[in-house]
C-alpha cells in the first residue's frame, strides 16, 4: 500500500488534526467545505455521495430517453423519432442507465458504506479512490458528448460486430461510446482494486471474514467480478477501435475476421455484469430486512456462500445471449443446464429473506417496503429467466419485448428498488435529516405501480410478436393497447422519482427549520432505526474521521449485541443505551489523508486523448501533457502543506511515539 495514498490512524499528542507522513512530516487534512473540497476530496464518503449524484443526474439523462421510447412507441407509426433517432436513443439509454447509473448507484453505496461497516477510518487508497469517481465522471460525459457533436452511438448497449464495424456504422457514434466506456471502465477496476484491498486488510480488530456484515460481503464479490469481468471488455474495445480508426479486421468477415467473437467476448463480460449490478442490491436489502423485522438475517452463511456461488456461476451462462446465433448444439445443452443451476443460489436468498421476515415484527417503513419490492419484483424476472435456459422458448424470445420485460424486472424491479431503499434507510446517516415517511411510502407505491404497468405488458407484447431494438409498428398487429398501458406506466414512473425529489427538497427545508439552522450540517440521531451494524454507531451525519475509537468487533451485527442481550429464559432484553454505545465523533485528534487535486487533473486528460483518437493527435497530444503532469504532480506532490503552521522538529527531536491500538493502526497502515 503507497505510504502517500494510506488512511493513517490517530496519534495521542494532543496537536490540532493533521496528516502523518512517514519520517515525521506532517501535512493538514481536509477541513474546507466550499466547492474546493470537492473537487479535491479524497474522503470515502463524500466520493461516494459524488457518485450517487453523478449517477442521478444521468439518471434523468437516461429516464429521459426512456420517455422518448415509450412516446414513440404509444400508438402505431409514430412520428416523434426517426429510424436513425430512434436507434441512437436506446442505445444511449440501455448504455446510460447500466455504465452510467446503476453501477455508480452501487459504487456510491460501497465507497460510503464499506469503511464505515468495517470499523476502517478510510479505504486503503484514497486518492486512487478520488481518481476513479473522476475517471466514471469524465467517461460519461465524453461518451453524452457525442449528442452534442454529430452523433450518438446507435449499435445498441451491446455493439454486436459487424454493425458496430465502419462500413454500417460510418459516424462517430460508436467510436464514442468505445472511448466513453474505455474510460469509465478505469473507475471501475481501480475501484475493484481500491475495496477490495480494504475489505481483506482494514477490517476492525476482531472482525472476522465470516462477522462482516452480508451488504459488505456482496460488495467484495462484487468487486472480484468487476476485476475479471472489466478486463474482457475492455479487450474486445480494443479490437473494436483497432477495427474502426486503424483498419484492423478483427471482425470483418470479408478480411477474414469474426463478428462472433465480439458476442464472445461482450458477454462474457456482460452476463457476470447482470450480477455487477444486483449483488450490491441483494446485500442493501440484507441489511434493511433484519432491521425492519425486528430479527437477525437468517441463515446468515448461506446467504454469504450463495452470493458467492452466484459470482463464481455467473460467468458460466453468458452463451445463453448466443442461443439465436448458431453454437451448436452441445454448447446450447451446456449453457441451458448452467442457466436451470444459478436459479439454486438466488432462490436461497429469496428464501432466507423470507424466512427473516416471518415471525418478525415487521414494520413498513419506506426501506423495508423497497426491500419487499425487490423481493418480489426481482423473483418475477428470476422466473422469466429461467424461461430463457429452453433453448427453443429463449430463440423464439431473445428478439421481442419479452426479453425487455424480463431484464426491466431484474435490473429495475431488483436492483434500483433496493438501492431505492437504501436511499432512504441511510439517508440519515449521510446528510444528518431523515427523508419524509409518507412521501417515502407515496413513492414507493407510485414507483410500484408505475414499473408494472411499463414492463409487465411487455411479457405480453413479446409472446405476442412484438420485436424489440423497432421504432415503429403498423395498426392492426394487435400491440396498440399494450403499448398505450406501457407508455402511461412510463410517466407513472416519472412522477415517481418528482415524488422523492420533492421530498429531499422539502425534508432538508423542515429540518433546517427545525433545528433553526440557516447553514452548516444538520444532526439527528445516530441510530433512528435500531441498526444492527456498525456504521450506526457513529454520528449523523458521518464524522469525517469515521471513528473515535476503532470499534473491537466479538460478534455479528456487532452494534445491535452492545445494545441488547437475552436472559436465561431467552428473553430480548435492553443492555444499554443508546446513546452510551454511539461515538459522539468529537475526535480531533485523527490523522486523515490530505486532499489533492491531481486525481482530477489525470483523469481530465483521458478523454482528450479518447478525442484526438476520433478526430485529431494533437488533441492526444494535449491529454497525453495532461496524463502526464497529472501523474508526476501525484507523485511528487510535497507531503507539507506551506499554510499548514507546522515547522519540522528541531533536529534531534522525535515526534511522541504512539502506543497500543493507535501503535498497531499505524504500523499496519504504512506497510507497503
Amino acid at each position: 500500500m503507497s505510504t502517500t495514498d494510506a488512511a493513517l490512524p490517530a496519534l495521542p499528542s494532543g496537536e490540532p488534526p493533521r496528516t502523518t507522513r512517514p519520517g515525521g512530516v506532517f501535512a493538514r487534512p481536509q477541513t474546507d467545505t466550499g466547492w474546493r473540497s470537492w473537487v479535491t476530496t479524497v474522503d470515502h464518503k463524500k466520493l461516494g455521495i459524488m457518485y450517487g449524484t453523478a449517477a442521478l443526474f444521468f439518471f434523468v439523462i437516461g429516464g429521459g430517453e426512456a420517455l422518448l421510447i415509450r412516446i414513440q412507441l404509444a400508438t402505431p407509426n409514430g412520428k416523434l423519432l426517426s429510424a436513425d433517432l430512434y436507434n441512437q436513443v436506446f442505445t444511449m439509454h440501455g448504455t446510460t442507465m447500466i455504465f452510467l447509473v446503476v453501477m455508480p448507484i452501487g459504487a456510491a453505496f460501497m465507497n460510503y458504506l464499506i469503511p464505515l461497516q468495517i470499523g476502517a477510518r478510510d479505504v486503503a487508497f484514497p486518492r486512487l479512490n478520488a481518481f476513479g469517481f473522476w475517471c466514471f465522471l469524465f467517461g460519461g460525459v465524453m461518451l453524452n458528448s457525442s449528442w452534442l457533436l454529430g452523433h450518438a452511438p446507435d449499435g445498441g448497449w451491446f455493439n454486436y460486430a459487424p454493425n458496430s464495424g465502419v462500413i454500417f456504422s460510418p459516424t462517430h457514434g460508436i467510436d464514442f461510446w468505445n472511448m466513453g466506456l474505455l474510460i469509465t471502465g478505469i473507475a471501475s477496476l481501480t475501484g475493484a482494486i481500491n475495496l477490495i484491498v480494504t475489505v481483506l486488510n482494514m477490517r476492525a480488530p476482531g472482525m472476522t471474514m465470516m462477522k462482516m456484515p452480508v451488504f459488505t460481503w456482496m460488495a467484495l464479490v462484487t468487486q472480484f467480478l468487476l476485476l475479471f469481468a472489466i478486463p474482457v471488455l475492455t479487450s474486445a474495445q480494443f479490437l473494436l477501435m483497432f477495427d474502426r480508426l486503424f483498419g484492423a479486421n478483427f471482425f470483418k468477415t470479408a478480411q477474414g475476421g469474426d463478428p462472433l467473437l465480439w458476442e464472445h467476448l461482450f458477454w462474457i463480460f456482460g452476463h457476470p455484469e447482470v450480477y455487477i449490478m444486483i449483488l450490491p442490491a441483494f446485500g442493501v436489502v440484507s441489511e434493511i430486512i433484519p432491521v425492519f423485522a425486528r430479527k437477525p438475517l437468517f441463515g446468515y452463511p448461506f446467504m454469504v456462500f450463495s452470493g458467492i456461488a452466484i459470482g463464481f456461476m455467473g460467468w458460466g451462462v453468458w452463451a445463453h445471449h448466443m442461443f439465436a446465433s448458431g453454437i451448436g448444439p452441445i454448447s446450447v445443452a451446456a449453457f441451458s443446464m448452467s442457466t436451470m443451476f444459478i436459479a439454486v443460489p438466488t432462490g436461497v436468498k429469496i428464501l432466507n429473506w423470507l424466512a427473516t421476515m416471518w415471525g418478525g415484527k415487521l414494520k413498513f417503513s419506506s426501506p423495508m417496503l423497497f426491500s419487499i419490492g425487490l423481493v418480489t419484483m426481482f423473483t418475477i424476472g428470476g422466473l422469466s429467466g429461467v424461461t430463457h435456459a429452453v433453448a427453443p422458448a429463449d430463440t423464439q424470445q431473445t428478439d421481442t419485448y419479452y426479453i425487455v420485460a424480463h431484464f426491466h424486472y431484474v435490473l429495475f424491479g431488483g436492483a434500483l428498488f433496493g438501492f431505492v431503499g437504501g436511499w432512504y434507510f441511510w439517508w440519515p446517516k449521510a446528510f444528518g435529516y431523515a427523508l419524509n415517511d409518507t412521501l417515502g411510502k407515496v413513492h414507493f407505491w407510485l414507483m410500484l405501480i408505475g414499473f408494472n404497468l411499463t414492463f409487465g405488458p411487455m411479457h405480453i407484447l413479446g409472446l405476442q410478436g412484438m420485436p424489440r431494438r423497432t421504432y415503429t409498428y403498423k395498426n392492426g398487429y394487435g400491440f396498440n393497447f399494450w403499448n398505450m398501458v406501457s407508455t402511461i406506466g412510463a410517466f407513472v414512473i416519472t412522477v415517481s422519482f418528482l415524488v422523492l425529489a420533492y421530498n429531499i427538497l422539502a425534508s432538508r427545508r423542515k429540518a433546517r427549520k427545525a433545528q433553526g439552522v440557516g447553514t452548516g450540517r444538520l444532526t439527528m440521531a445516530a441510530d433512528p432505526w435500531d441498526g444492527r451494524s456498525l456504521e450506526w454507531m457513529l454520528p449523523s451525519p458521518t464524522p469525517a474521521h469515521n471513528f473515535d475509537e476503532v470499534p473491537v468487533v466479538r460478534s455479528l451485527d456487532e452494534f445491535w449485541h452492545r445494545k441488547y442481550g437475552e436472559e436465561e429464559d431467552g428473553r430480548l432484553v435492553r443492555i444499554a443505551a443508546t446513546e452510551d454505545v454511539v461515538q459522539k465523533g468529537t475526535n480531533t485528534d485523527v490523522h486523515l489523508p490530505s486532499p489533492s487535486y491531481w486525481p482530477i487533473v489525470l483523469a481530465f486528460g483521458l478523454p482528450f486523448i479518447g478525442y484526438g483518437l476520433i478526430y485529431s493527435l494533437w488533441f492526444a497530444v494535449l491529454g497525453g501533457i495532461c496524463v502526464v503532469g497529472g501523474i508526476y504532480g501525484w507523485v511528487m506532490e510535497p507531503s507539507v502543506d506551506p499554510d499548514a503552521g507546522h515547522h519540522d522538529p528541531e533536529p534531534g527531536a522525535t515526534e511522541p511515539e504512539p502506543s497500543g491500538e493507535a501503535a498497531a493502526d499505524e504500523e499496519a497502515a504504512l506497510v507497503d
